[in-house]
Order: C-alpha cells, then structure tokens, then sequence
C-alpha cells in the first residue's frame, strides 16, 4: 500500500528525521492561509498523489507570493496529474502540500527498499539526488552505495558513517547523517515498509540535512498489525478494478489487454499471461482466486473481470489441488447465468473431482468452450477474440 508525501513526512519526522514545516490543503484558499501560517518568502506546493515524476508533470510549483499559491494550488486540486509513472488515466489530486522553500546546496538520496534475495532491507545512497533513481543506476551504477542491514542487530553507526563518508558529508553532516539513516531504519522497520526514498535529502545553505521530500510503500499483508497505517489509505488513489477486487479478497492487478484471465495461484497466472502472449494475444489482467474458491467467489471474480470494458473473453485456468474444479465449474455456470455473459468463456480444469467439472460445464448448456491443456486454453481465447472482433 502507497502512502502520500505528506503521511510519509509525518512518520518520518515522528522518527526524528528533520522535513520542511508545511501543511496539508484542499481548497486554494487553505493552501493561502497555510502559506501564511508558514510565514517567509517562498513556498513550493505539491500535488499529493501516489507517484513520482510530479516535478516534470507539472504537479510541484515553486511560489513567492500567497496569490501565486492559491493560484497553483486551483491548478491542481481537481484535477488528474498524469506523470511518467501513472499511465494516462493518470492520479485525482484531492489534495496539495504547501511547505516552505528551502536553500539548497546540495542533493543526496537515501532508499530502504526490502531485498528479497538477501532477505533484509537494503540501504541504497548516492551522491546525485533529485533525479529518477532508475535513470541513475542505469547511466552510472558505481554512484550507488549499498549496505545490507542485519535485522539482528540494526543499522549501526559505523555502517551509517561510512555511508555518510562515501557521499561526501563532513564535520557536523556525518553525525546528522547517522541520526537520519537510524530514523529511516525505526521508521521503515516499524511501519512494516517495504520501500522508503527520500529524494532529494538536502544539504541547506546552513550545512544542515532536510528531507526534502519523501516516498514510503507499506506491506499490505501488515496492516492488521499496524492500525495507524492502515487508516492512511487514500482508495481513491488505487485503480477501481483492484479497490473493488482487495475488498472481495481477491488478488488483481489491472493490465492493457483484452482477454480476462481467472486463475488459481499466482505462479499458474503469470504462465497462463505468458501462454496468452505466445499465442499472439494480451491478457487484460492478473487474478489469483486464491485456493479455496467456492462457486460464489468464482462468481465475484467474473464480476470483476468484466468490469474492464476493455475484456472481449474470459480465460478461465484451474489446476485443482486444495481448491476443486466441480466448485469452479459451479461457479462458472453460476456467473453466465447470472451476468448474462456475451463475452466468449474458455475454461480448462484439471486436478481434483475435474471429471465433474467438466460435467457440470456440459450439462449447463451454455456455448462454453473447454480445452484440456494451456496452450489449447490460450489458443482458444486469441481465436475466440479474434473471431468477436472480425
């Protein structure tokens, strides 16, 4: 789960970590009145959305005026900020963040991220912040530091010194450094965060050390333990399609085609996606029914999956181990009926009770069309949508 720049701030700076003074706004005319609580000269306002790129779309505006910052302010509350990172659809801005401008003389970058080959969070820095940390490892990966943190013991100082030493901080800066990278670590460990950036980390005109803007991911599997996490999830951030789907407990992840795809287990899924592209066609999502699917969830998943405009056949994939192809087909049946489906349905059961699956599919009398292995499966749905479109 996405949390916003401004909820990442407040954690982090709750750790101990230093953050521009701001606040939150959703009209122009609070953007106003926070700019003049803030006092000073110059404020940068920020549309609050869950990706990065704002700064080249257009979503950070640097202001030196209240005027200026109710101005951008009504820019963008209202608006959809399409970024690098959203797609076209792009992001609502609901709401902006208005903080006072900073001096900067430097920018570093600083990310936790979890590593799941070393199994424990990794601590990525570099010299040159403020820029896409995937550009930078692909055009000069020597500038990234890395260090692996024992969960054992944590991140120690002297890990964090060297840290500090290899980015070129000095004097005063190294000990801000490891008071800062200790907080990153609290604060991701504790939130149960499987990503934090903070990028830019600035050195100000003062030689101190700011979190200048921040970005923090949270394991969603965790929630039931982290309560106040939890309730910084902004749904309507998140695609519909997937909304709809994590409320029904069902795992999906939206795509571009338009061949729907219902499957049990994430490793057949990501076969079945691959099967569908080999066979000339694209699949317009990921869903994972999970193993115990009783013929109503079956049912709810072809709700989901039609609820994409963009589906022209449905792919139904079950390899029945814990889960049984008679409830899948049940539920198959179920949802034709009920949803009155015009879409072409391909289904391919096998494993457990599946010579009652595919009786079950017969004796429904609906045009469905089966197949005994993946490949006629997929093959099967590329024609089926290839014959809808012709």
């Amino acid at each position: 789960m996405d949390i916003h720049e401004y909820q990442a701030k407040e954690i982090l700076r709750d750790a101990g970590v230093p953050v521009p003074r701001g606040g939150r706004a959703t009209t122009p005319e609070q953007a106003g009145h926070t700019a003049a609580a803030l006092g000073g000269a110059a404020w940068v306002v920020k549309a609050q959305v869950h990706s990065g790129g704002r700064g080249e779309a257009g979503g950070v505006t640097l202001c030196r005026s209240e005027a200026e910052v109710r101005e951008a302010a009504a820019g963008l509350i209202g608006t959809r900020l399409v970024t690098c990172q959203t797609g076209a659809a792009g992001k609502p801005v609901d709401s902006v963040w208005v903080e006072a401008a900073t001096e900067i003389a430097r920018e570093l970058y600083i990310g936790l991220v979890l590593d799941r080959t070393e199994e424990r969070a990794m601590l990525v820095a570099s010299a040159e912040g403020g820029m896409e940390i995937e550009e930078l490892a692909a055009r000069a990966p020597e500038a990234l530091h890395r260090r692996a943190i024992d969960p054992a013991t944590g991140l120690r100082d002297f890990e964090a010194r060297e840290l500090a030493f290899a980015l070129g901080l000095t004097g005063a800066q190294v000990a801000q450094m490891v008071a800062i990278l200790g907080a990153c670590y609290r604060a991701w460990r504790e939130s149960d965060a499987t990503m934090l950036e903070i990028n830019p980390l600035v050195v100000t005109g003062a030689g101190d050390l700011v979190a200048l803007d921040a970005k923090m991911s949270v394991d969603g599997n965790a929630l039931f333990r982290r309560p106040r996490i939890a309730e910084l999830r902004d749904a309507a951030q998140e695609d519909p399609r997937e909304r709809a789907a994590a409320d029904h407990g069902l795992a999906y992840v939206g795509l571009d085609g338009d061949i729907g795809c219902i499957i049990n287990g994430a490793g057949l899924a990501m076969a079945t996606m691959d099967m569908i592209q080999l066979a000339g066609g694209a699949p317009a999502n990921f869903l994972d029914i999970g193993g115990g699917a009783s013929p109503e969830r079956v049912a709810q998943a072809f709700r989901t999956v039609l609820a994409d405009p963009n589906v022209g056949v449905v792919l139904v994939n079950i390899f029945a181990g814990i889960n049984r192809c008679d409830w899948v087909a049940e539920g198959v049946v179920q949802a034709c009926r009920e949803l009155g489906l015009t879409q072409p349905v391909v289904v391919r059961l096998s494993g457990t009770n599946v010579e009652e699956g595919r009786r079950i599919l017969r004796a429904s009398g609906l045009p469905l069309v089966t197949a005994d292995t993946l490949a006629e499966a997929a093959e099967a749905a590329v024609a089926a949508r290839a014959q809808r479109a012709a």
